[in-house]
């Protein structure tokens, strides 16, 4: 017979939504093709690969925290890649041994040692639900597939974070609340941080920016249209009108071959339909040595996932 870990204030089966919520993510994984681990997800800040790696991490501490270690007893050895030269594989294995951890000592509803404290490893495992339910619908819009969560889990997770969404937002743990969805799925999703429409535009702008992180032209004109428009800040008061491709090119060539130690850092940006909005800092040295920054806005349209006009804005 099966054994369920209720809990006082919801009642819930806490074993048998962490085992649906870690089936819903080793499904997404399996999914990944052998091309797709460089692309965006909605975690801005990671491919898919870091997302599928930052997971792993996740299931590879469950055995030890769920057992006793504490933190300072795993030490390191869990930072840094987890996933080697068959992600795929190293992913499946982290979430086995995690489901057997979790199906041998959840039943005693003891404690573990976390960050911040010892915490009941009831409320561990509910924390695990939301990370592997939401890091799935992530990776599965990252990829491409089906991205319908199980209505269960998300009456679950919406229940419990009802009473952690403050200490999560305010501990920097999600990103600024979305506007409502109008489903259960996309109101959860929205309260997470995300945007339960991120499609290729998302996709695309995210790639986008992240290669002027990196000064890398090849890869930011892969992500413009042929017929791209670009207007930059300066001269006043109107800036100066670049039209197609070969023109746009040009203006990045020059910014980053004749610009000393340039370098652009995202502060803020987000897509809704087909526009997209980014909030900038662009730092450089001078030829005297002296450091230099200007800040600036970016509103753009999308195209197909593709950037195809960029009018830039600076602080005066």
């Amino acid at each position: 017979m099966e054994t369920t870990t209720e809990t006082p204030d919801t009642g819930s089966d806490v074993g048998g939504a962490y085992r649906r919520s870690v089936h819903w993510w080793t499904q997404q994984v399996a999914s990944v093709a052998d091309d797709q681990w460089g692309l965006p997800t909605p975690c801005s800040e990671w491919t898919v690969r870091d997302l599928v790696n930052h997971v792993t991490g996740e299931d590879l501490w469950t055995s030890p925290l769920m057992r006793g270690r504490s933190i300072a007893d795993v030490g390191s050895r869990l930072d840094g890649d987890l996933l080697g030269e068959d992600a795929r594989d190293a992913a499946a294995s982290a979430a086995t041994e995690a489901l057997g951890a979790v199906a041998e000592t959840l039943p005693s509803h003891g404690t573990v040692q976390l960050s911040y404290g010892e915490e009941s490893m009831d409320e561990y495992v509910r924390q695990l639900v939301a990370d592997h339910l939401v890091h799935g619908w992530d990776l599965a819009a990252a990829i491409g597939q089906d991205r319908t969560l199980d209505p269960g889990l998300v009456a679950d997770v919406a229940t419990w974070f009802d009473r952690m969404e403050e200490a999560y937002r305010s501990g920097g743990a999600v990103g600024p609340r979305m506007p409502s969805g109008g489903d259960p799925q996309a109101d959860l999703l929205a309260r997470f941080g995300r945007d339960g429409a991120w499609g290729p535009n998302h996709a695309g702008f995210t790639a986008f920016v992240a290669a002027f992180g990196r000064g890398d032209v090849d890869a930011i004109m892969s992500l413009m249209t042929d017929d791209c428009v670009f207007e930059a800040t300066g001269p006043a008061p109107d800036g100066v009108r670049h039209e197609g491709a070969t023109d746009v090119r040009s203006v990045w060539e020059s910014l980053f071959t004749e610009t000393g130690s340039p370098l652009f850092t995202a502060e803020e940006s987000f897509v809704a339909g087909d526009r997209g909005v980014l909030r900038w800092r662009f730092s450089w040295v001078a030829p005297d040595g002296s450091p230099g920054h200007v800040r600036g806005i970016d509103l753009v349209r999308l195209r197909d996932g593709k950037v195809c006009e960029k009018l830039s804005y600076v602080k005066g």
